[in-house]
């Protein structure tokens, strides 16, 4: 249920009604909104009169249920679109956030040198993977830690905030050492004990959509990380499996309004996975941009043929440069802009 303060509420009244909650066996989340301030009381545990107990603290206008299945990041509990900033990345608040780089990091001169280049051509955040999972056990897997290394000595020379996969829960800790956003890929997207320990972090989280995840899924995966704490979460959608074979993925643009009527998280998609093609990607990032996303995820690559994965769906520096200036036009059309 959703605790609404009165406009004219105390700092030690809102406080008063978090340690309510809490002593209710309820877990408290405040949300501290552009008029007034509301506390969300979620949890199994619902005693009877629990109601009526918070209605009659002091500074409290009215107590409401939260009928979405997904508490925290349900617009119910906060109207205005949430925004999230670490270092050259921003997503949100009218603002589209681009993220470009290899699916793989596979050494030092080719980082650096598709940092160099995606930086030029208008991104704000390079990605790659240096934890790789892979269909094949037999395919490239990353180069780990060494991999993490080489990103943090690209954001070092660049300035560009540094996106890459988390696997498991026991990598968190060193992934969140190196990394800006720590990427929750799809195949991970229910992987509950990892989603629980990013949320005990507090470094923005990029979760992507599972391949036949509903939304409703995909929302409730996005409530594990924000049940532990983390407010900075990124909806990504990067395309769902159907029975079309001519992408790699289905990339259901619908998405994004709807998202934007359920909740208040940023969206950001992924026309790469979404489509499989590098001739695809372009257009389904302008459409994306078109229909109000807050952010883009494209693979880059100096030369996509010699990439070591997903050389099909990745952009040159080149295509990709023209890709940024082609939805900058469409941004400005819809009242939003790429930048910083």
């Amino acid at each position: 249920m959703i605790v609404v303060m009165k406009q004219s509420a105390k700092q030690s009244q809102i406080e008063h009604v978090r340690q309510r909650i809490e002593g209710l066996g309820l877990k408290s989340h405040v949300i501290v909104g552009e008029e007034r301030t509301v506390v969300a009381a979620v949890g199994a545990k619902r005693q009877q009169g629990t109601r009526e107990a918070l209605e009659s603290c002091e500074g409290v206008d009215n107590v409401v249920p939260i009928l979405a299945p997904y508490k925290i990041a349900s617009t119910e509990v906060q109207q205005h679109p949430s925004v999230v900033t670490i270092g050259s990345l921003t997503i949100g608040g009218g603002t589209i956030g681009v993220i470009a780089g290899p699916c793989s990091v596979e050494g030092e001169e080719q980082i650096l040198e598709t940092a160099r280049q995606v930086k030029k051509g208008g991104a704000t955040a390079l990605r790659g993977g240096a934890f790789k999972p892979r269909t094949s056990p037999y395919s490239f897997q990353g180069l780990k830690e060494e991999g993490l290394r080489l990103l943090a000595l690209a954001r070092e020379e660049t300035g560009l905030a540094i996106v890459t996969e988390v696997m498991t829960p026991s990598n968190v800790e060193l992934v969140a050492s190196y990394a800006d956003v720590l990427q929750i890929g799809a195949r991970n997207m229910q992987n509950y004990d990892l989603l629980a320990e990013v949320g005990k972090q507090p470094k923005p989280v990029l979760l992507k959509r599972g391949p036949s995840a509903t939304m409703e899924e995909f929302l409730l995966a996005a409530e594990y990380i924000l049940d532990q704490g983390n407010k900075q979460v990124l909806l990504c959608e990067r395309g769902i499996r159907t029975f079309e074979s001519h992408t790699r993925f289905t990339l259901p643009l619908a998405s994004v309004p709807y998202l934007r009527q359920h909740t208040h998280l940023p969206i950001v998609i992924d026309p790469s996975h979404g489509t499989g093609k590098a001739s695809l990607v372009a257009p389904m990032a302008r459409a994306a941009v078109a229909v109000g996303c807050d952010g883009l995820i494209v693979e880059v690559h100096p030369s996509p043929e010699e990439a070591w994965s997903d050389g099909a769906q990745t952009l040159t520096p080149t295509a990709f440069e023209q890709m940024v200036a082609e939805c900058s036009k469409v941004a400005e059309a819809v009242g939003m802009k790429i930048g910083t």
